[in-house]
């Protein structure tokens, strides 16, 4: 199971590559929305954790862009901005889920686990469909 980070800030980073690492996934790292947007299109990823203020290009931006260049992959945005509006506007970019910073670590894990077998679930649906010619 591959995760893409696109974190900006070091620390809350590496917490998060080194704890996902401990659990067993493999991790990718970004450190802006451009270049998150990029390896969410370009790598095979199973999940995008994506903080939503990043330079050059925001989570909600990059969220935006990675559903209209193909994306299906399940998006997980991780921010401090809590309110409402915040979560409406996320959501609506087209993430799976929203959490709220900070957040306990077993949380964000269930999150992700849930997050990957809808995924895993949606795509054996997709292959079956097209297995029959039905997509």
């Amino acid at each position: 199971m591959r995760i893409l980070v696109v974190e900006d800030e070091p620390k809350v980073a590496a917490f998060l590559k080194q704890g996902l690492e401990e659990c067993g996934y493999d991790v990718l790292s970004a450190y802006d929305g451009q270049m998150g947007k990029r390896l969410a299109l370009q790598e095979a990823v199973d999940l995008v954790l994506l903080d939503v203020v990043m330079p050059l290009m925001s989570g909600v931006e990059a969220c935006r862009a990675i559903r209209q260049g193909g994306g299906r992959m399940p998006i997980l945005m991780l921010t401090a901005l809590g309110t409402t509006e915040d979560k409406v506007e996320g959501l609506d970019a087209g993430a799976d889920d929203y959490l709220v910073k900070p957040f306990e670590f077993k949380e964000l894990l269930a999150r992700v686990r849930s997050l990957t077998r809808r995924g895993s679930l949606v795509q054996e649906q997709a292959q079956r469909l097209a297995y029959h010619g039905l997509e």
